[in-house]
């Protein structure tokens, strides 16, 4: 008898449990279920009809927007050899611009360059920014369609993103970009802007620097001109897309210029130094020579090519910051000596950078050079400067570096050539 009991007992409890453990199945088929109406319910918000019943007018407008960038094919680069979408998608800011409005927010952009592993750090410069910003993206392969598909993304989740940024996508010519209307992969679990955030963060280790494939060249230079190209701003400041300005600079360096206009042949210098990956990025000059003084943040390529910067007279610049700041101004200025590479705000018709250099090696110092051979001069800012992610250091570039850089320096000595025919008149050399 008592042991009949404890089996009626035993089968009483194996019964909750397989009846517990059914529900749970149930209930996590109707998650399952949920999640995937959820995530084809998103798609749909993305990418479904024009037509559709309570459609989004604005992301429809957006949709077609690209749809329609996309169908021109884009248009070759002068050497043929690379495909360019200019404004794949445009900013709020630049599709609502009108003449005489917003006038003070068009003065200054900030223009930069990446391939679709470098992505990421599009989210701090934006933070930091906060005024229009133009992007050009290089993109191979593969990459072509997840990069067009993240960067629509963006525009979708990422109002500020979507507010200020202007995209444009490069690729090579015998590739072309298409609407990502059939590549859900791309889209699944996407909800918010962190996570097309997290999802780029996924490519960050994609590739080493310029090292994108073999026989695939990444065209910096070509990058620049078409995001400065992109841009309708009267003053722009090129930057590496991870790298940040001081904060502020916009409003500041409009003050500047209300103040004393700017000559014809002047560019703004920004002091540019690097940062240890673990510190937080430097706001203002403060807190910046702070980290400089107890060597947390130094020059920029102090250990890869301290010439390329010294020209700057970083002790001379640190040093008046003992003497007080008060608004953005010239603190000096310089002449361009072989080889400064400086970061500056230029007007929009400063010369281009030539595009035939690629890879590693000359591309922005033949730029300087000839601003120096036009007859520009380099006036260095009192207290704004930009900021690169992580010491440069020796053996984290590509196994192809030196190389590259040889070839190039073939080419500087060429391109320093030519500048004496382009500008016959000029006294100055480089």
């Amino acid at each position: 008898m008592h042991l009949s009991k404890k089996c009626s007992a035993f089968k009483v409890v194996l019964g909750a449990l397989v009846l517990v453990a059914l529900l749970q199945m149930i209930y996590l088929s109707f998650l399952s279920k949920l999640h995937g109406k959820q995530q084809r319910y998103r798609y749909s918000e993305l990418f479904g009809s024009s037509g559709k019943k309570n459609a989004n007018p604005e992301k429809n407008s957006r949709k077609e927007r690209l749809r329609y960038s996309l169908s021109t094919g884009g248009i070759f680069d002068p050497s043929g050899q690379y495909r360019v979408y200019k404004n794949l998608i445009k900013s709020d800011f630049s599709t609502n611009q009108k003449p005489g409005v917003d006038a003070s927010s068009h003065f200054l952009a900030l223009a930069t360059h990446t391939s679709i592993n470098n992505l990421h750090h599009l989210n701090s410069l934006v933070e930091r920014w906060q005024n229009p910003l133009s992007v050009a993206i290089f993109a191979h392969g593969q990459d072509v369609k997840f990069a067009t598909a993240l960067v629509y993304a963006l525009t979708i989740f990422c109002p500020q993103i979507q507010a200020l940024v202007d995209f444009h996508l490069v690729c090579h010519s015998g590739q072309m970009a298409s609407f990502p209307e059939q590549d859900r992969e791309h889209f699944t679990g996407l909800e918010d802007c962190a996570a097309v955030f997290a999802r780029l963060e996924t490519h960050r280790d994609k590739y080493q620097n310029y090292a994108i494939g073999r026989n695939v060249s990444y065209p910096n230079n070509l990058l620049r001109n078409v995001a400065r190209g992109g841009s309708e701003a009267n003053y722009i400041l090129v930057i590496d897309i991870d790298m940040a300005p001081s904060a502020d600079l916009h409003q500041q360096f409009l003050a500047l210029v209300m103040r004393r206009e700017p000559a014809t042949d002047e560019v703004f210098v920004l002091p540019a130094f690097e940062i240890r990956h673990v510190r937080k990025m430097p706001a203002t000059k403060s807190e910046l020579v702070q980290l400089y003084q107890v060597g947390e943040v130094r020059p920029f390529y102090e250990e890869l090519c301290p010439r390329c910067q010294a020209p700057t007279n970083y002790s001379q610049w640190v040093n008046r910051h003992s003497q007080g700041l008060g608004p953005l101004d010239v603190a000096y200025t310089l002449s361009w000596v072989d080889p400064w590479e400086p970061f500056y705000i230029g007007h929009r018709t400063v010369p281009l950078y030539d595009e035939n250099f690629r890879q590693y090696g000359f591309n922005r110092i033949s730029q300087a050079c000839e601003l120096h051979v036009a007859g520009y001069r380099f006036s260095v800012l009192n207290s704004a400067f930009v900021v690169h992610k992580g010491f440069k250091v020796q053996g984290e570039f590509h196994s192809r570096k030196d190389e590259e850089n040889r070839r190039n320096r073939l080419l500087f000595r060429s391109f320093k050539e030519g500048l004496k025919t382009k500008y016959p008149s000029s006294p100055r050399r480089c």
